[in-house]
């Protein structure tokens, strides 16, 4: 990979590298996506897979957030 000082620049050429670089990566991230999507396909052949649940999420009374939402009282120094 050729180094590029990038001190030396413009703003317009480093505006073009900076969006040639993003949709590089935006193909190499599909491609990769692809290889996964179709490794998992082949691996759904040892086995259905199975997703762990969801933890359950506890709920509050709107008195209980209220209550955890007030500000502490602030200590007063005494001079």
């Amino acid at each position: 990979m050729q180094k590029v000082d990038l001190d030396s620049m413009s703003i317009e050429d480093l505006a073009q590298l900076r969006d040639q670089a993003t949709e590089k990566l935006a193909e190499k991230v599909a491609t990769r996506q692809r290889e996964l999507a179709a490794e998992m396909e082949r691996l759904s052949a040892y086995g259905k897979m199975v997703k762990a649940p969801a933890p359950k999420k506890e709920t509050k009374d709107l008195k209980d957030v209220k209550e955890a939402l007030k500000p502490e009282p602030q200590a007063v120094k005494a001079a």
